[in-house]
């Protein structure tokens, strides 16, 4: 009965004139947010359960070859990269500078380490391997809103999270893009030493010379908001474009470019702007179409069918990144819960993890052969689910300990 009703909407759905469907995605847009948001669930989690809902294995409203929505989520994967550094508090990551890079590469190098062993202990190779670990480096600092709501933003072990993410977003990039290279190119000695300097000079040409030209061209434009909004784009697109030429995902430009600038268009009006149209559409877009992607009968099989990889995946992470936590906060002096506080605040595993997760999973080697299979896609998906609503309710769960002294009570 149910497979027949699903079959009738299909047919009916999919015949809807283009305009209508149009109508349907821009709804969607309004009210999935609000809906997860009622229910508790991180909004990521609903827009991409509401593209399962919509895409090609279930209702399939918007069919398989869909160019403009494909080409708008690509630009919406490049805009959550972009404000992913142009968002990150360097004033924060200063007033802690030392700290936040131990933090970040300790937060980035146990569960890069240990995601690497599961990798192997499954199977993968040794470059789809570090590509794993790679993704369980970064993190997504969903939890910043609750410290920040409890009045806790300017304490030190909260201070020293943020400016780890600094580290850990460039270092896990970093790593995933020489695997991507190598794995597209082939590896050799020569050719890895000629992709480190390449990167190297990249990462100084984005982040000084990009930076102080487009700090420059920003400042001329300033009082003109249209120019201002263009040239941010212009700039986003042209690291991008950079980073491709030398064999790097452009999401890793996208991400250098927002830290380039990030001193610069912060807080300028035009930034807000494109903030706004970026997280109200084009990123939304980018969940949803991500979504399209998930074949629900497959993937709740594949959880159950590899329910051990996805346990050790997600343990790798919480493993990882608490010994990362304990080991720097102790040195530090930490009380127990200023640990437990920076431990959920780098749990949650979204805007880069996903991002990458996709790129690795577009990217095809010599053989034809992608980078990461659709096994690890779904378990990438269940991390995200399971890291976005784990991380938030540890961070509230700890940090509101810090501000009583008493477990669970704020």
């Amino acid at each position: 009965m149910l497979s027949d009703t699903i079959s009738f909407l299909r047919d009916h759905l999919f015949t809807m004139p283009v305009l209508a469907k149009f109508a349907v995605g821009m709804v969607m847009l309004v009210v999935i947010p609000r809906l997860s948001r009622r229910l508790h669930v991180p909004v990521p989690v609903g827009l991409l359960l509401s593209g399962v809902l919509v895409g090609p294995y279930v209702l399939d409203i918007f069919g398989k070859v869909r160019p403009i929505a494909d080409f708008l989520a690509e630009l919406g994967k490049l805009l959550l990269m972009f404000f992913a550094g142009l968002e990150i508090n360097l004033e924060l990551f200063r007033r802690a500078r030392n700290r936040s890079i131990a933090l970040g590469v300790a937060t980035t190098l146990f569960p890069l380490v240990l995601g690497t062993i599961v990798g192997l202990s499954f199977g993968y190779a040794a470059i789809p391997a570090i590509v794993i670990g790679s993704l369980l480096a970064s993190h997504t600092l969903l939890g910043l809103s609750i410290v920040s709501r409890l009045g806790l933003g300017s304490l030190e072990p909260v201070t020293v999270a943020v400016g780890a993410t600094v580290m850990s977003d460039t270092l896990s990039l970093v790593v995933f893009a020489i695997c991507v290279s190598i794995y597209t190119t082939g590896f050799s000695p020569s050719g890895l030493a000629l992709l480190l300097a390449e990167i190297a000079g990249y990462i100084l040409l984005v982040l000084f010379g990009l930076s102080r030209l487009g700090a420059y061209v920003l400042k001329r434009v300033k009082d003109e908001e249209d120019a201002y909004f263009v040239l941010m784009l212009s700039i986003m697109a042209i690291a991008g474009v950079l980073a491709e030429a030398i064999q790097l995902p452009g999401i890793v430009g996208a991400f250098l470019a927002g830290l380039a600038i990030n001193a610069s268009a912060q807080h300028a009006p035009a930034s807000v702007k494109l903030e706004f149209l970026a997280k109200s559409l084009f990123i939304p877009i980018f969940f949803v179409v991500t979504g399209f992607l998930i074949n629900p009968i497959t993937f709740v099989y594949g959880i159950f069918d590899n329910f051990l990889l996805v346990a050790s995946i997600i343990g790798a992470l919480l493993i990882g990144k608490w010994i990362a936590a304990w080991g720097v906060g102790r040195a530090f002096g930490y009380s127990r819960n200023e640990q437990l506080t920076v431990w959920s605040l780098t749990l949650p595993q979204v805007a880069a993890t996903l991002a990458a997760t996709l790129v690795a999973h577009e990217t095809l080697g010599a053989a034809g052969q992608r980078l990461l299979d659709d096994r690890m896609l779904n378990v990438v998906l269940v991390l995200v689910f399971a890291t976005s609503v784990l991380g938030p309710v540890l961070t509230e769960r700890f940090a509101c300990r810090l501000t009583t002294g008493q477990p669970g009570r704020c």
